[in-house]
């Protein structure tokens, strides 16, 4: 059996794929890692089952980046080290963007292992579509990546670098604070300044629009409490300084649909700006996954270009597609390891 583990900041996603490749189990637990390792090992300890014998690990990884660590070479070196300590497997290779490298490995290897989960979702679909604009809106953040003649098209690899060039966009649809969303709304007829509080997030919006699975809701609220619709509202009218009670229901749900249009905006212009470059032909698909697939849809449907849902071309079942689309990378990283078991690890 193979388990592909994506260790991010802020959830762990796994996915296990059984001796005949076909997937077994997917599945994703919230780790809110800048608050300590032993978040990690809680996660990994909660989604790990007994042994199995002569199974392999494949990890792929965010959550070096979080404040936890000093840099990134440190997080990616504690990740590493706690994931052993946890599932001390005999065979465990981490993805370092083209390739796999051992355990011991990828602390010199850091540059490359350090957030690239990216890569093996891309690295899959290049092997399944000549040519895609992959669009993995996650809790958190966005990746866009295009596809073309069968090669992954990225122009950066590191953080940094896909950041400027927007490959990588720091905006998702759970724990984006909203402030980040818009600096300004309309409401009440009035233009009116978003407070720079972390008061309210995207998961907000997304639980008012209906479109947010509450299977993958799991992050914390900005004030801790509940995740009803009523609470979100009051979080809502926070950001604008008001109380739930001085607007009707109506209002704030319209609210939360102009947010929802604004996010959706600031992807698309990214999409524009990669399509540009004049890889793709124009019925070149939009390849959606994430918990913010649905995000993707419409994206998609803006673009004028042809949706395909990434669990769909990865051959999952009806009943797991939901769980595959959040848990791409983890996916991915499993499935490019079953490809690459006849090699040892370099």
């Amino acid at each position: 059996m193979i388990f592909g583990w994506d260790l991010g900041g802020a959830h762990v996603k796994l996915a296990v794929l059984d001796a005949h490749g076909q997937l077994d189990r997917v599945e994703q637990v919230p780790c809110e890692l800048w608050k300590g390792l032993e978040r990690l090992e809680s996660a990994l300890h909660e989604l790990t089952c007994e042994p199995v014998h002569g199974a392999v690990h494949a990890i792929t990884m965010t959550g070096e980046l979080v404040d936890l660590f000093p840099d990134r070479a440190s997080g990616v070196a504690a990740i590493v080290e706690a994931f052993l300590r946890v599932v001390p497997a005999r065979d465990t290779t981490v993805f370092a963007g083209s390739r796999f490298v051992s355990a011991r490995e990828a602390a010199p290897h850091w540059r490359e292992v350090a957030s690239a989960n990216w890569r093996a979702t891309a690295e899959l679909v290049a092997q399944l579509l000549p040519q895609a604009l992959i669009l993995d809106i996650g809790s958190t953040t966005a990746d866009l990546v295009l596809v073309s003649d069968g090669r992954v098209r990225a122009q950066a690899v590191d953080d940094h670098g896909r950041l400027a060039r927007e490959e990588l966009l720091y905006t998702g649809v759970v724990r984006t604070p909203l402030m980040a969303v818009a600096a300004r709304v309309p409401f009440d007829g009035e233009w009116v300044s978003v407070i720079a509080e972390h008061f309210a997030t995207a998961a907000d919006v997304y639980r008012l629009t209906g479109e947010l699975d509450p299977a993958f809701d799991q992050a914390a609220t900005a004030d801790g409490r509940g995740r009803s619709k009523l609470e979100s509202r009051r979080r809502l009218a926070r950001m604008i300084g008001l109380d739930l009670e001085q607007a009707p229901e109506h209002a704030w749900d319209r609210l939360a649909t102009w947010l929802a249009r604004a996010q959706q905006q600031r992807v698309r212009l990214a999409c524009d700006r990669h399509l540009s470059r004049g890889l793709l032909d124009v019925q070149a698909p939009l390849v959606g996954l994430g918990v913010g697939a649905f995000l993707a849809v419409r994206v998609a449907k803006e673009l004028g270009r042809p949706y395909v849902d990434f669990a769909t071309l990865a051959g999952a079942g009806a009943e797991q597609a939901a769980a595959v689309d959040v848990c791409g990378p983890a996916f991915a990283v499993a499935s490019l390891r079953a490809m690459a078991s006849e090699a040892p690890p370099r």
